[in-house]
């Protein structure tokens, strides 16, 4: 059969051009259908989004052809300090110190803004002859027919393809057609996300503060700034969240501390409602799930985009076999394997996140006394210390090529 498309990829965020990318180099035809318009997502101010990227995720980026383009803009995760405790009170003398240096790989990865990473792409798919992107333009509808997927597009068209792709986030629109369901919560906390200017320089490292309402973590952008991704109930989120800037401030500095000087808010103020998202299955006839469309997760450690990245590789790679053996690239024999190679990961990501939060986001006294005994006792192995080294920097696991 012809086809408009050899795979068609709903959603164009992040996840939607990387996989866009990495299936072109493989000498897949792919279109990607963005609602959202491009322009405006490439826009040129700081507004305080950024995101940690694992050091898998690096070599990804650089493996497609985007990380020169981002790199001067990246700033290096070279220690990450992890510590308990009540805002205003400080940290607890149990802590977790984790050093790049220690597993002899480079940083443990890169903060970079959103600004950045999404202009390099839309950058990239412009210059590959084989990707073409529907800017505004949503996936509405699609329907299985011999060996393809027709979906309906919001402008009325429609697009043959050989594989639909869904990186259309928690609330997929691909996975609802396709009939797969989900599985999840509410976790009853609001992420309050902003940036900081400070004093003092942060040298690289990033900090994750535990509290009762929930986590605050400090990640350092290049220059004196940071991001903050901060959590707290919903009611006191969206409290928070009303104030004007300067009130704002008031709250979060004595959660902040004062170890970086004085610190002033850069750019805009974001919240998003924290909860777990899973589908039931990543794959169905003629589809597969990649990104928030197959999990959403707590961004306690930081993994949600790097656990899309690694789907997108992943998937990439199956693909690209399959069409090497002959296969029918979108027969769901094929598209199991991908299932089965993200599977066991994401499910034990999204428990670890999971119980790490509830044990974490409260103030029970014998909890608080167990938590921070096993911090001291994970900072006193080496052993140990290193394996958590090596998680957070995306090198543990079944790594696919594009990321090794």
């Amino acid at each position: 059969m012809d086809f408009d498309s050899d795979i068609l990829i709903a959603g164009g965020g992040l996840n939607g051009p990387a996989l866009a990318l990495a299936l072109a180099q493989a000498g897949f035809g792919v279109t990607v259908a963005d609602a959202r318009p491009a322009p405006e997502r490439a826009g040129t101010n700081f507004d305080g989004r950024g995101y940690a990227l694992a050091l898998a995720s690096q070599r990804l980026l650089n493996a497609i052809g985007v990380w020169g383009t981002v790199a001067p803009n990246a700033q290096p995760l070279l220690e990450i300090k992890v510590s308990d405790g009540r805002a205003g009170q400080g940290p607890s003398p149990f802590f977790l110190h984790f050093d790049h240096a220690e597993i002899e790989e480079g940083p443990m990865g890169f903060m970079l803004e959103d600004r950045f990473l999404y202009r390099a792409f839309l950058s990239a798919m412009q210059a590959e002859e084989r990707v073409t992107l529907l800017s505004q333009t949503g996936v509405t509808g699609h329907s299985i027919t011999p060996g393809g997927v027709t979906a309906t597009l919001s402008d009325g068209s429609t697009h043959t393809a050989r594989l639909l792709v869904g990186c259309d986030g928690r609330g997929s629109g691909v996975a609802q057609r396709a009939g797969i369901r989900r599985t999840g919560w509410g976790y009853g906390q609001t992420a309050l996300v902003c940036a900081i200017a400070h004093e003092k320089p942060h040298n690289g490292i990033a900090h994750q503060f535990f509290m009762p309402p929930g986590p605050l973590a400090i990640l350092p952008l290049p220059g004196n700034m940071s991001s903050i991704v901060w959590s707290e109930t919903d009611d006191m989120a969206a409290s928070i969240h009303a104030l004007p800037d300067k009130d704002y401030m008031q709250v979060l500095r004595p959660r902040f501390g004062d170890f970086l000087g004085g610190i002033s808010l850069v750019g805009n103020r974001f919240t998003y409602p924290l909860s777990l998202s899973v589908a039931n299955h990543f794959v169905a006839d003629r589809v597969a799930l990649v990104g928030d469309a197959a999990h959403g997760m707590h961004p306690i450690a930081g993994q949600g985009l790097n656990a899309g990245l690694r789907d997108v590789a992943a998937l990439a790679q199956v693909l690209t076999q399959a069409q090497r053996r002959g296969e029918d690239i979108a027969a769901i024999q094929v598209l199991e394997r991908y299932q089965e190679w993200r599977r066991f990961d994401t499910a034990a990501l999204v428990a670890a996140t999971d119980l790490t939060n509830r044990l974490f986001s409260n103030d029970n006294p014998l909890l608080r006394m167990g938590r921070d005994i096993g911090m001291g006792l994970v900072g006193a192995l080496p052993g140990l210390r290193r394996g958590f080294i090596r998680e957070a920097a995306g090198l543990s696991g079944d790594l696919p090529d594009l990321m090794r």
